[in-house]
This record gives structure tokens, C-alpha cells and sequence, in this order.
């Protein structure tokens, strides 16, 4: 099933502790059991690699009905119900969510003074989406990623013929392919460039390198097979062993399996996959605001 959202674990989190002090770990794996979840849900991580989705939500959920007087943090990774949670349990709701939670002043303060403009929509965000506060920023975060994508694709597009080859150059050599030779990574251009369109020295010699060909095509022009069968040929008259083709649109499957049949190691780099690696190698964009997401370091309270 589904991993369940953080509002959702709040009455199953809450009833955990009925019978006094818990560990949240072992809270998670009781709970992971009630849930039915299958292995690979149960093990799959946040972005930062540092911790399961699951567990997360288990400790979103335990921190909102801290907030709301319904359970202590007695000490490290513990916490027990409190009398105002076991009168909860007493006559428990169908559900406890955000909603149910600002019946009690302790939760309405909290959220009173956390409260900045436009929290308001987060809030409502929050409470229908089910999703956790730090999952509503990396999900607002992938948003602003995806469009920063399509605004780079469409800048490509618009520039210049050129600028396409040397943008892939400096993208190739950003990622650290030639990172040890000077200048390793330049765009032939259109005279003489026998269907390739760029050359990256791995090596000072230049005994080991990568040919570039990039196609700037519009969205829905896909590159099919004959290109790549092009490209394969260039490659061999460049005596090359590895090649990247990179377009701004897309490959049709026929492409694909095209280029993994041929002797010659053939990557392929559409538009998509284009505009999530200038993202992360900061080519053609840049750094404009940085947000750290921290937890209390319990460690240095003990």
C-alpha cells in the first residue's frame, strides 16, 4: 500500500504510547508492520539519503502532537502519552489531524507564532496534501527546478546555432570529463566538422577522448535511429571509442536501442536530462537563495 501521510500516523503514533514510554524506532517498525508495507517502501529515502520517507512522517507526526500537549519527549528518541492524549484515547476520533489539533491552545499558539505571510496557503497545502512541511519544500523545490528546466531549453532554442555545441562542451567538461587537461573540452563548428560537433581530451595527449554531436531541436522533433547510425559512422572515422549525442528534444526508443546495440559506446542526452545537469552543475544558471533544514542535535543536549 501506499506509504501513509504524516496526519495520517498521528492517531496510530498517539495510541503507540498508550501503555507509557516508547522509542520512536520502535514505534516505526511497529507501525510499518501495521501498514502492510513492503520492503522497498519501507527503506525508500528522503533526497538527502539520510533518513526513510516513513519514519520521517512518524516523526512529523509524534512533533505535532508534542505540539498539541498530547505526548512528552521524555529524553533521547522517546516520548509517552500524556493525560490529555489518553482522554483523547479515551473516546478517539475517527482521525486526528491539523484540524483536529486546534482545539487545543497549546497548537493554536504554536502555529500563531510560526505564523509569516503566506503561511496561510502552506498550511492549507499541508493539511490537504498530507504531505510533511520539509516534503512541501522539496516538492516546491522540484516545481521550481522543472520550470527553471523548460526556461533553459527554450533560452537554447533561441540563441544562436553555435551556442548549442559550445554549451554542451562546457557542460561535459563542468561535470569533470578532461578535468585535468587545460582547455580540454572545444566545439569545432560547422566547416570540417565531419558530423561531429565537439572534441573532450581526457588526457594531456589526447590518446583518450569523447566526441560530442548536438542536435538543437525544437519539442516533438525526435532524433531517431538514422542519426545515431550518423553519428556511429563519424565516430569510426575519428577512430573514436565513445561517443555523446545530445539533443534539446527527445529520443525515440528505436534510437535508444540503437545506439546500445552498436560496438561503440554511444550516450544519449535529451532535453530533460540536459536541463537537470546544467541545473546541478550550475551551467547557465546560478545559486540564488540557499535554505538549510536543520534538526536539534540530540547529542548535544545529552
Amino acid at each position: 500500500m501506499p506509504i501513509p501521510d504524516f496526519q495520517t500516523l498521528m492517531l496510530p503514533v498517539l495510541r503507540s504510547s498508550a501503555d507509557g514510554e516508547v522509542k520512536i524506532s520502535d514505534v516505526t517498525e511497529q507501525l510499518a508492520t501495521q501498514f502492510y508495507l513492503s520492503p522497498e517502501e519501507k527503506g525508500e529515502l528522503l533526497p538527502s539519503g539520510r533518513q526513510t520517507i516513513f519514519a520521517n512522517r512518524v516523526h512529523w507526526a509524534k512533533f505535532y502532537l508534542a505540539k498539541a500537549g498530547l505526548v512528552d519527549l521524555t529524553r533521547r528518541a522517546h516520548f509517552r502519552i500524556t493525560e490529555r492524549g489518553q482522554k483523547v484515547l479515551g473516546s478517539p476520533p475517527e482521525r486526528i489531524d491539523i484540524r483536529f489539533l486546534f482545539q487545543f491552545p497549546e497548537f493554536k499558539a504554536f502555529r500563531e507564532v510560526a505564523s509569516s505571510p503566506g503561511k496561510e496557503a502552506v498550511e492549507e497545502a499541508v493539511q490537504t496534501a498530507g504531505l510533511t512541511p520539509d516534503e512541501m519544500m522539496r516538492k516546491a523545490h522540484a516545481q521550481l527546478e522543472e520550470e527553471l528546466g523548460k526556461e533553459l531549453l527554450s533560452r537554447i532554442i533561441n540563441a544562436p546555432p553555435d551556442f548549442f555545441e559550445r554549451l554542451i562542451v562546457k557542460l561535459v567538461v563542468a561535470m569533470g570529463y578532461g578535468g585535468s587537461v587545460p582547455e580540454a573540452g572545444r566545439a569545432l563548428g560547422k566547416s570540417g566538422d565531419d558530423g561531429v560537433d565537439g572534441v573532450i581530451d581526457q588526457d594531456a595527449l589526447g590518446l583518450d577522448r569523447i566526441y560530442v554531436q548536438a542536435k538543437r531541436y525544437k519539442d516533438g522533433n525526435v532524433v531517431g535511429p538514422g542519426a545515431i547510425r550518423d553519428f556511429f559512422g563519424s565516430l569510426d572515422r575519428f577512430k573514436a571509442a565513445k561517443g555523446l549525442f545530445a539533443t534539446t528534444s527527445s529520443f525515440s526508443s528505436s534510437a535508444g536501442e540503437t545506439a546500445e546495440l552498436l560496438s561503440k559506446r554511444i550516450v544519449l542526452l535529451d532535453g530533460r536530462q540536459l536541463a537537470k545537469l546544467m541545473i546541478r552543475y550550475n551551467v547557465g544558471c546560478r545559486v540564488e537563495e540557499t535554505i538549510h533544514i536543520k534538526a536539534v542535535d540530540e547529542a548535544f543536549f545529552e
